[in-house]
């Protein structure tokens, strides 16, 4: 499992002193990302190499809210949904006390500079064959 510690900054929050929902989206992708360059993948290189991954669904279930100033860490696992498609299951917990923030799946697939899906070999390697 990947894992990032960030740090909810005053910005983020809405008028009820809490992280605006849509915020944690934000957190969620740059894990993605963070994830990926861990594998030795560049979301950038992938797009100039014209492997375009999109999200194609999001869930997210709010367990409890971020305040500026409180760090947390974004976890994230992967897996394999079918051939064409594949699932980040992303946790974000308040640190120290581990407290569920935010439960979310996001569904993904690839799709090549004509908008058309396909899943390369280092796509496929990377979240497992479909079988």
């Amino acid at each position: 499992m990947f894992t990032i510690q960030l740090k909810v900054r005053d910005y983020e929050c809405d008028m009820q002193g809490i992280v605006n929902n849509a915020v944690y989206q934000h957190y969620l992708e740059h894990a993605r990302h963070e994830f990926l360059l861990e594998q030795g993948l560049s979301f950038a290189q992938l797009t100039a190499d014209g492997i375009l991954l999109v999200v194609k669904r999001v869930e997210i279930d709010y367990q409890s809210p971020l305040r500026s100033g409180d760090t947390f860490e974004v976890q994230c696992s992967t897996s394999r949904m079918s051939p064409l498609r594949f699932v980040f299951h992303q946790k974000i917990v308040r640190l120290p006390d581990r407290k569920p923030v935010v439960e979310a799946k996001i569904i993904g697939t690839s799709i090549n500079a004509q908008g058309r899906p396909f899943l390369p070999p280092v796509i496929d390697e990377l979240f497992g064959r479909s079988h």
